[in-house]
């Protein structure tokens, strides 16, 4: 569930709520007015929280990527293709003993980080060149 949604759904039961009052339609339109504007301003929030931590993401991995070290450019990379070995090798059955379980996950979040902090570099520098 996406935190949009989550936020969303908090709302549902108040607005459901002010449809239930005993008051005039003029009282239940202000108090869904009201409700609705806490919402968007709580989602404004999460948004601009989302966009500096992506910003942020994007920071780390480009100063990495200008860094003066060729470990410190190529660490991501290189743990990549090395779970990718580790993956067909498991795959085949050519390793001695297969990977745990918990090297599954450990992978799944190394290849989420990965892809989500490539990702949030295009996505922001996108995003820069469309706000100048």
């Amino acid at each position: 569930m996406s935190v949009l949604s989550f936020i969303s759904n908090i709302f549902k039961p108040a607005a459901k709520l002010v449809d239930e009052l005993h008051t005039s339609e003029d009282e239940k339109l202000q108090a869904k007015n009201a409700l609705q504007a806490i919402q968007n301003t709580i989602l404004s929030k999460v948004l601009d929280y989302e966009t500096k931590l992506l910003e942020t993401r994007t920071q780390i991995i480009s100063a990495e990527a200008n860094g003066q070290s060729w470990l410190q450019r190529n660490w991501r990379p290189i743990t990549m293709l090395t779970f990718l070995i580790l993956v067909v090798f498991d795959s085949f059955g050519w390793l001695a003993n297969p990977l745990a379980p918990e090297a599954w996950t450990l992978l799944q979040i190394g290849l989420g980080g990965y892809v989500t902090g490539r990702s949030a570099e295009k996505i922001v520098s996108q995003f820069k060149k469309g706000s100048t």
